[in-house]
């Protein structure tokens, strides 16, 4: 049985508040810094993500979590993947893709119609990975993460 088909996904719940904020800030530390903004999502993902309409799962893997993904609610139709980070050490092991699969899931079952994200051009990994589930580049707008090289979306189809 492969790694993959041994990964669960499952919600956020506020007994599991801290795995978001350890996952993101070590990659965050790793690749670049961490920015006011990312601080204040973290240390409050009930209040910034699910009390505004978003959403937060965790890759589970042997009863630890090791990754985390999250749709921020932009507006009804339209949401941000945000916040993914798997942990280093069970990366390339295909649980981004598991998340990603995830998410395009529950997009469809809520009628949501668009997806966006922010990256980096330098997270090369992570670039193909959201090509392959139908992300495309464009336009970037300012001052949304300074680390912030590319936007990408996704339409949902139905």
């Amino acid at each position: 049985m492969n790694v993959e088909n041994k990964v669960v996904i499952i919600p956020f719940s506020v007994d599991l508040k801290e795995p978001i904020k350890t996952l993101n800030l070590e990659w965050l530390k790793k690749y670049f810094r961490v920015e006011p903004k990312d601080e204040i999502v973290l240390s409050d993902p009930q209040g910034q993500i699910i009390d505004k309409g978003g959403m937060i799962f965790y890759a589970q893997y042997n009863e630890v979590i090791v990754g985390t993904v999250s749709l921020l609610r932009i507006e009804n139709t339209t949401f941000e993947l945000s916040k993914m980070a798997v942990q280093d050490g069970v990366q390339g092991l295909g649980i981004g893709k598991k998340l990603i699969l995830h998410c395009l899931a529950i997009a469809k079952e809520k009628g949501i119609e668009k997806l966006i994200l922010y990256s980096n051009r330098k997270l090369l990994p992570a670039i193909h990975l959201y090509e392959k589930y139908g992300f495309l580049e464009v336009p970037l707008e300012g001052g949304v993460y300074e680390r912030a090289d590319i936007k990408m979306e996704r339409t949902i189809h139905y």
